[in-house]
């Protein structure tokens, strides 16, 4: 058995599968896979937060050498939301942080800064919002859409990945568009 397991690529695990594997065994392949697919949106993440692409970069470099750390310590139930809250809050350290220091030089926040804080909230509670939607919509929807709009893949890779007709992917990818609209039209006050 291990031997078969040796042999499978990381590729075909899914995140749960890999983050089993990696308590197991401590490989450090593992963690290079989870960069491969989610180091992109960890930086986009850090990029939205902290606007300037040098610190976004390395603090997306700095939560990737703490993961394999964190995975240990830490049961993962929904790695892609557990992932995106740990860098939401390393971001956030890292603003604390930036604030901290202009204050101990006697810099006081420039109102666009408090502005700039108050946007990061309305942004912060846009993503939360949007992550309830896509839990609201069901099975090849909700894969569709979050292939297509999160992972920006092609309909045609789409139908590839998920083994289904082009035209299932479109409408799914439609419908759920709409179910989203109706959710947020019924949930956003």
């Amino acid at each position: 058995m291990k031997l078969r397991f040796a042999r499978r690529s990381y590729k075909e695990f899914g995140d749960e599968e890999l983050i089993l594997a990696y308590k197991r065994t401590e490989d450090k392949g593992i963690i290079g896979e989870i960069y491969s697919r989610y180091a992109h949106l960890i930086l986009g993440c850090c990029l939205k937060y902290l606007k300037q692409f040098e610190n976004a970069e390395d603090t997306a470099m700095k939560i990737f050498e703490e993961l394999e750390h964190k995975l240990l310590k830490h049961e993962v139930q929904h790695f892609k939301s557990w992932l995106y809250q740990v860098t939401k809050n390393e971001c956030l350290q890292q603003l604390r942080k930036k604030k901290l220091s202009t204050s101990e030089f006697g810099l006081e926040n420039a109102p666009e800064e408090e502005m700039d804080t108050e946007q990061l909230e309305l942004t912060e509670s846009r993503i939360n919002n949007l992550q309830e939607a896509l839990q609201s919509l069901k099975g090849t929807q909700k894969e569709c859409v979050e292939l297509f709009y999160i992972s920006q893949k092609s309909y045609v890779e789409i139908s590839n990945e998920l083994d289904i007709p082009l035209n299932t992917v479109k409408s799914a990818i439609q419908n759920g568009k709409r179910n989203l609209k109706i959710w947020f039209d019924n949930h956003e006050k």
